[in-house]
């Protein structure tokens, strides 16, 4: 009768065992080979590594342009857009710090002079690589941007001091990224 005991034990261990491995399984879940990319998990270190392969002008072919010109057309916007906003913080990463620093300057101008600006991005017509050339290990590559863009400054009183908000304006900019 004193062995009863022990098919407890033996149970109570089995229990115990598979009360780890369903905890360990939990937390560190199945391979269901369905894992998502890690490179989209983790943005930045992606983007890191791939202006590292475009970094040299040797590498820069017709893909690795093309591929550029979707990020610059995205910088361009997303710059513009947010400097006429007022909203520095969500851009400084892409900007130089002279130009950073420009940039501020204005804003806090229209602030103190108590001035409001309108834009509104209509969107890009062309956008050409126009130079690329290697400084150092940095990349340089000129754009040129050809956009549509709705703007007007309007004083305190929303009076318009500058622009027409119902004219479309086409805009030819050259950028400098690095």
């Amino acid at each position: 009768m004193s062995y009863s005991f022990e098919y407890i034990d033996i149970i109570l261990l089995a229990m115990i065992a598979g009360f780890i491995v369903l905890r360990l399984r939990g937390i560190l879940g199945k391979k269901t080979g369905f894992e998502e990319d890690l490179a989209s998990s983790f943005p930045q270190e992606a983007n890191e590594i791939k202006s590292q392969t475009i970094q040299n002008s040797e590498n820069f072919d017709e893909n690795a342009k093309q591929e550029f010109l979707k990020g610059a057309k995205i910088a361009y916007e997303t710059i513009i857009t947010n400097f006429s906003n007022g909203k520095l913080k969500e851009i400084k990463s892409l900007l130089d710090k002279n130009v950073y620093q420009q940039f501020d300057e204005a804003i806090k101008d229209r602030m103190v002079k108590k001035l409001s600006s309108e834009t509104t991005f209509i969107g890009i017509n062309s956008a050409e690589i126009k130079e690329h050339q290697q400084n150092k290990n940095m990349l340089e590559v000129t754009v040129e941007f050809v956009s549509e863009i709705i703007s007007c400054v309007k004083d305190k009183e929303n009076k318009i001091i500058n622009g027409d908000p119902q004219k479309i304006k086409k805009v030819h900019d050259m950028w400098k990224f690095s």
